[in-house]
């Protein structure tokens, strides 16, 4: 899976974890990361390694164990955009350059990054500043809205 896909993957699992709370009435339920996997359907060492870097961003908090151990939410969804859990789970920008440097003697091998690199990095900043207007609260709602239609 690609880097897109573990932003997804990572708003899926902190609704899942939102879910619980609700369900259970509990803010600080922890969800262990199986349970999230069965959600998601794929293996749980991938949803552990997503959730690793909510971790390391402060999105969520860990606790050991077999019995009690799982994931919860360090604040509340209101209070995690989804640019956060963008940061927290992408390492690169959406659109990337050439993996080898072109051919600087060609005319459009010389002057084809810088000229993308003015749009790529335009859109970039429209889509961070949209990431930024929405919180995992609404994520949340809306998911649980079209859920039940």
């Amino acid at each position: 899976m690609g880097a897109n896909s573990h932003f997804t993957v990572a708003l899926h699992i902190l609704s899942r974890i939102r879910y619980e709370q609700v369900k259970k009435g509990d803010l600080s339920v922890y969800v262990t990361s199986q349970a999230i996997a069965e959600s998601v359907n794929t293996h749980a060492v991938f949803i552990r390694r997503i959730l690793g870097s909510l971790h390391k961003a402060g999105l969520v908090d860990v606790r050991r164990g077999n019995v009690n151990g799982g994931w919860k939410l360090t604040r509340s969804t209101q209070d995690i955009t989804l640019l956060d859990v963008y940061d927290a789970v992408v390492d690169q920008p959406l659109q990337e350059m050439h993996h080898s440097k072109p051919n600087q003697r060609c005319s459009i091998g010389r002057g084809i990054q810088p000229t993308l690199r003015k749009y790529y990095g335009a859109a970039e900043q429209a889509f961070r500043e949209e990431l930024s207007r929405t919180n995992m609260e609404t994520i949340y709602e809306e998911t649980m809205v079209l859920a039940v239609e």
